[in-house]
């Protein structure tokens, strides 16, 4: 299992990325300040470090240059408030794998934190391919089959898929798949979730997800 360094000081955030995480199979902890992330990422015990610049001891791009000057080769993903072109710049200069602004949607950041652990040859980074009886998620051509067809999905379509292919019969929260799909700035009384488990059921089978009354959802 893949362990992930993230190192924001903004709870919320780090609580929504860490809860999507470990959701997804890895092993997330969090740190708050940028001491802390630059003496846990030269431990070794980390693959990868999602690093938000506004830090208050010392900021990302300190952290990534001590890193950097200290030869450590940890893949780093810079995920911050700044989005000018020069922060962006510095940060890819600076040493940065990946460079995503907040506010961002957790789809995205998961598949570069894939890609990042793939491209490092990390074990844990996920399979390429996630089945469940006849259904099959190609996570590269994001492509689906259901019983031996493909089945086109929207982004939207996808990440529920996704969600449910890495639990399946397991139940899902709406608030679990508002925040793993569409992202950590959602609105917790919308019915988007319920809309688009319609939309998914008829491309790959009503019966294939399960209303849990009260719960949520869950992939049988």
């Amino acid at each position: 299992m893949s362990q992930i360094l993230i190192a924001e000081d903004e709870e919320r955030i780090a609580s929504f990325v860490a809860k999507g995480l470990r959701a997804a199979g890895y092993a997330p902890f969090v740190v708050g300040t940028g001491r802390e992330a630059h003496d846990l990422a030269q431990t070794g015990d980390f693959d990868l470090l999602v690093l938000d610049l506004g830090l208050p001891d010392q900021d990302g791009f300190t952290v990534l240059r001590r890193l950097r000057d200290a030869r450590n080769a940890i893949p780093v993903i810079i995920l911050t408030a700044r989005t000018s072109v020069t922060d962006t710049v510095a940060g890819l200069e600076g040493g940065a794998d990946d460079y995503m602004a907040k506010p961002f949607r957790f789809e995205e950041l998961l598949a570069r934190i894939r890609l990042r652990l793939r491209a490092d040859g990390a074990a844990g980074a996920g399979e390429p391919v996630l089945a469940h009886g006849d259904l099959a998620l190609d996570l590269r051509t994001r492509r689906m089959r259901v019983d031996g067809r493909d089945v086109d999905l929207s982004a939207r379509e996808f990440g529920l898929a996704e969600a449910f292919l890495r639990n399946p019969g397991q139940v899902l929260s709406r608030e679990q798949l508002l925040s793993r799909v569409w992202g950590y700035d959602f609105d917790p009384g919308s019915n988007v979730v319920d809309v688009y488990v319609r939309y998914l059921r008829r491309k790959i089978g009503a019966d294939r997800v399960e209303t849990v009354r009260g719960m949520g959802y869950r992939l049988v």
